[in-house]
């Protein structure tokens, strides 16, 4: 454990996972000055996704909610690889999800509450951010769930 983040994550029965390694041509995270943008994370869980298919389909709310949490911790886990604790994050500046939606689920912000919660409960203040929440037809291997997020970090 790093710091306080993480024992907060602690607190809740969570750790920050291994970074997942890039399914293409990508990095899981940059830095740009004060700044660190995660790529797209989705829900894998030690290198498999645990649920597939269409949120309000195959899919329930619920379980996509929790999915899209498991997308937070991956995301934390990518920004600690380049920030190096996550303690040095200032505040998370926005969450973008998409979800991969039957044609009449309309339930997207409530799926990713999974993830802007998380942050709320292990960021307090700094965990409030803005946020995106689109359905999309389908995304990489058949996920229900794919986040990116953009945090700031302390200057150095």
């Amino acid at each position: 454990m790093s710091g306080a983040v993480e024992a907060a994550l602690a607190e809740l029965g969570l750790t920050v996972p291994q970074v997942v390694p890039p399914l293409a041509a990508y990095q899981p995270a940059v830095r740009s000055g004060v700044y660190v943008y995660t790529a797209g994370q989705l829900p894998m869980v030690e290198g498999k996704l645990p649920v597939t298919g269409k949120v309000g389909a195959e899919v329930t709310p619920e379980e996509a909610k929790d999915l899209a949490r498991i997308c937070a911790l991956n995301a934390l886990a990518a920004v600690k690889s380049v920030a190096g604790d996550l303690d040095r994050v200032a505040r998370v500046v926005k969450v973008t999800g998409f979800v991969a939606s039957a044609s009449d689920f309309t339930g997207q912000p409530g799926v990713l509450n999974g993830a802007s919660e998380l942050f709320g409960k292990v960021f307090g203040d700094k965990g409030v951010h803005a946020r995106s929440a689109v359905g999309v037809a389908v995304l990489p291997l058949d996920a229900p769930v794919e986040i990116e997020i953009q945090v700031e970090l302390v200057a150095d």
